[in-house]
């Protein structure tokens, strides 16, 4: 940076020795006082750069020129002040063609300056771009420089050692965010959501670059989103699903129109609004200039919405001087303004812009005034900036306080909406040179959902927190639950009225109806062609009794076959069977159990005469035939075991047909 600094002075020294002398001097301007009232006196000049015409700009001449010109006149006419010399000044434009800061014009301009007049000091220039080099000029040519217009961090720190800075700095703002966030006990995460067109002298950019700079001390991590307004249309929507997953505490700077279109889609917007405060960023209380101090008011269709979205808005702005001498000047600082260049000035913060540029002069002027004090030689520049630092001053914007790197101490405002007038006031003021904020008596500050919003929500800014996801489910998840349980009742529902349409259906089938002439009576002498030992007794018997090879009679039920297979037949005395519905259950539930120990039951015949049940036929006898063979010695406990398990079976079965009937 050394060599860049050192090499552009000498190019620029170069190609300009000749035009400094010449070709700008007929476009110099130069203002004197008191040529013919005064004897003879040395001449201290003052080279002052500020944008010449576009009042846009806080430092523009229009603004700027009366105060300097009142600040030299009070200096000229004091005898106490810079005795045997007489303070002057000369005056360049630092604007491009375009009417924009240039830092290109800005150090051209400042050549000219030094090589005309050799300037005791530079007044300006006013914008962070063109200040710069001609800070880093005046260091090479040990010249004081003394600016209100100059609020970049970049210039503290040490690079520009001749620079005072007499008015409001954005490291000063950043420390007035950084106390707010401490306040109100948001040491985590921020948005920093701010205007960037990359062109002119970048306000937005370099007044978040203070912000940034100061809560990163406090580990405090910063997301930044940038607007750019010159290239509409700007999606509304799309930041605002961005910004819900990283903070909810936002600092935004962008114009006031912007803004509010930003705040009108925020409460459009389906989120928690109680959740989310907005910060904005006005310094000069360009938003609250409107009709009693309605920020969100337009008369348009849109009022209501944005009354109610500003109530997630804080304001910070410059703090106005509240002392009787700055309500004098700027009385005289709009009169001379219109007398000078028919200019009219408002009551706007702008205006101590101007006030900072008068103390600068001001303090300059005492500064230089005791360094000359010794001696009447002009004294290097260096010595009289260090006298200007670390001190008090007593200037028309109040008590002006220089801190060790010749940045003014700026006390800041912060506003809040007051809910039964929805204008904005006042309710914190912040102290720059003791770093306190202090609450405007009468006021108190206003929260949507009536207590302060933490910087991270409780359970993550993606309800991704361990202990949330214990006790409570996200609406995804609840929505999952709920298809998930609309799906089973209505499976269970399809399940229920699918068997029970079966169900009717099967009883209405009668599956278990048997017709008598699919039955074939058994002839017992293919039993006996079987080639088995079984004899037959007596033949044609409805119950025949068959003998065993060994003489053991068996008794069995009537046989027959059906569908190709044998069965056991076993008739009813019945001559008619009702088929109601209860009769119709069981008879489909005998048919449906089925059991290794359990005689199957395949179906019944209710054709009269021939009324019987049919089961599965047993080749191995009955119970019957157990208890009546004589062979087999059964004492009475085990019978009444035997019995004991049958009405267990008996009853376990009656048990089950309810259990299917309910």
């Amino acid at each position: 940076m050394g060599c860049w600094k050192e090499g552009f002075t000498l190019l620029v020294l170069l190609v300009l020795v000749d035009s400094g002398r010449t070709a700008r001097h007929h476009s110099l301007k130069r203002f004197t006082r008191g040529h013919h009232d005064h004897p003879p006196q040395q001449n201290i000049t003052l080279a002052v750069i500020l944008p010449q015409s576009n009042t846009q700009y806080p430092w523009a001449w229009p603004r700027i020129g009366p105060a300097l010109e009142r600040a030299i006149r009070t200096v000229n006419a004091d005898p106490t002040l810079l005795p045997n010399h007489h303070l002057t000044y000369a005056f360049k434009n630092s604007e491009n063609k375009d009417g924009i800061c240039s830092e290109s014009v800005a150090p051209l301009m400042a050549v000219d300056l030094k090589m005309a007049y050799d300037p005791w000091a530079f007044i300006g220039p006013g914008c962070s771009y063109t200040s710069s080099p001609v800070g880093f000029f005046t260091t090479n040519w040990d010249v004081p420089m003394v600016t209100a217009g100059a609020p970049a961090v970049a210039f503290y720190g040490g690079v520009y050692p001749y620079i005072t800075n007499t008015g409001p700095t954005h490291k000063k703002l950043g420390r007035f965010a950084l106390r707010i966030c401490e306040h109100f006990n948001w040491r985590e995460h921020v948005i920093l959501m701010f205007n960037d067109n990359k062109v002119d002298d970048r306000p937005c950019y370099f007044a978040m670059e203070g912000l940034y700079t100061e809560l990163r001390t406090i580990n405090i991590s910063v997301v930044d989103r940038v607007l750019e307004e010159n290239k509409p249309p700007i999606n509304y929507s799309k930041i605002l699903s961005e910004i819900q997953d990283d903070a909810r505490v936002m600092f935004v700077c962008c114009s006031p129109d912007v803004f509010r279109k930003l705040m009108i889609q925020f409460r459009r917007a389906d989120l928690p609004h109680e959740q989310y405060v907005f910060f904005y960023i006005d310094v000069f209380a360009e938003s609250l200039n409107s009709k009693n101090q309605q920020p969100w008011a337009r008369g348009d269709e849109d009022d209501a919405i944005a009354k109610d979205a500003f109530q997630n808005v804080k304001i910070m702005t410059y703090r106005e001087p509240q002392n009787p001498e700055y309500r004098q000047f700027v009385s005289h600082l709009k009169k001379d303004a219109k007398a000078m260049f028919n200019y009219t000035i408002e009551d706007t913060l702008m205006n101590i812009i101007a006030g900072g540029f008068y103390d600068g002069v001001m303090l300059y002027t005492h500064a230089l005034n005791e360094t000359m004090s010794a001696s009447d030689s002009r004294p290097k520049g260096d010595v009289v900036t260090k006298r200007m630092w670390n001190r008090t001053f007593h200037g028309v914007t109040g008590l002006l306080h220089l801190d060790e790197n010749g940045d003014r101490e700026t006390d800041f405002a912060l506003w809040d909406m007051d809910t039964n007038s929805s204008a904005f006031q006042m309710v914190l003021l912040y102290n720059s040179s003791e770093e306190h904020l202090t609450s405007v008596p009468g006021t108190s500050l206003h929260w949507l959902g009536g207590v302060r919003p933490p910087d991270v929500p409780v359970c993550g800014f993606k309800n991704d927190n361990p202990i949330c996801l214990a006790k409570t489910i996200t609406i995804h998840q609840m929505v999952s639950i709920v298809v998930f349980f609309i799906i089973i009742m209505t499976l269970t529902v399809t399940v229920f009225i699918y068997r029970r349409m079966k169900l009717e259906k099967e009883l209405v089938a009668q599956l278990w109806r048997i017709s008598w002439d699919d039955i074939q009576m058994s002839n017992m002498g293919k039993v006996l062609r079987s080639g088995s030992r079984i004899t037959l007794s007596l033949r044609g018997s409805n119950y025949g009794s068959l003998m065993t090879g060994d003489g053991n009679l068996q008794v069995f039920a009537k046989t027959g076959y059906y569908k190709g297979n044998i069965i056991a037949i076993k008739y009813s005395d019945r001559k008619r069977i009702e088929l109601n519905r209860m009769v119709l259950f069981e008879l489909k539930h005998m048919r449906d159990v089925q059991n290794e120990h359990l005689t199957r039951f395949i179906g019944a015949c209710i054709d009269p005469p021939n009324m019987c049940i049919i089961t599965e036929y047993c080749p191995r006898g009955s119970l019957q035939d157990i208890l009546e063979n004589d062979s087999i010695t059964l004492d009475w406990m085990f019978k009444y075991s035997l019995i004991s398990d049958i009405v267990k079976v008996r009853f376990r079965l009656m048990w089950h047909i309810l259990y299917l009937l309910l």
